[in-house]
């Protein structure tokens, strides 16, 4: 297993290994001496084509969050949202599928979404915090001020989803 740094302050990209035979495969999605890093909290989603999840943050108890794609395909994308950083409202994104054996680890202090692109599609995350539903907040996918280039025009997205507000609306509480 490989990991690749990337211009955001601990957020990295592990290459995983897969180890095929005639029965099937055995696939690598996390090493601790490479990230580091503890996990109290593991979740499955389970998407069909066309779905978009996020952004998605926790206002006290960031989550750290590692992302692997079991089956299918996702278009990742990671916002910044940590006061002090050089990368502060800049976004990261990333194709993950079955095939390339990639996962990202997105640190603390992110906001964090993924739209689906395959018919089925199963993502694994696990998490450095336990979920806080009393502090999740979301930040509109198609916040112009993000520039995310969405492969999707219109997704499938949740009603929560629907009603997040911008990013201009967390910068003054994120940055006080």
């Amino acid at each position: 297993m490989n990991i690749k740094k990337t211009k955001f302050k601990g957020l990295v990209i592990l290459d995983g290994v897969k180890h095929r035979d005639k029965r099937g495969y055995l696939r690598e999605l996390y090493l601790e001496k490479l990230i580091k890093k503890k996990f109290k909290f593991q979740i499955t989603s389970v998407s069909k084509k066309n779905v978009l999840r996020g952004l998605h943050f926790q206002i006290k108890k960031p989550q750290g969050k590692l992302i692997s794609v079991i089956k299918g395909e996702i278009f990742d994308v990671a916002v910044d949202l940590r006061k002090n950083s050089k990368t502060f409202g800049k976004h990261f994104s990333i194709k993950l599928n079955e095939k390339n054996c990639s996962s990202v680890f997105i640190p603390p202090g992110f906001a964090h979404g993924f739209l689906t692109l395959k018919k089925e599609n199963i993502v694994c995350y696990s998490c450095t915090e336990y979920r806080s539903p009393k502090n999740e907040r979301s930040i509109k996918y198609n916040d112009p001020k993000l520039k995310i280039k969405w492969p999707v025009k219109k997704p499938n997205i949740s009603f929560k989803d629907k009603n997040a507000t911008s990013l201009n609306h967390y910068i003054d509480d994120l940055l006080s």
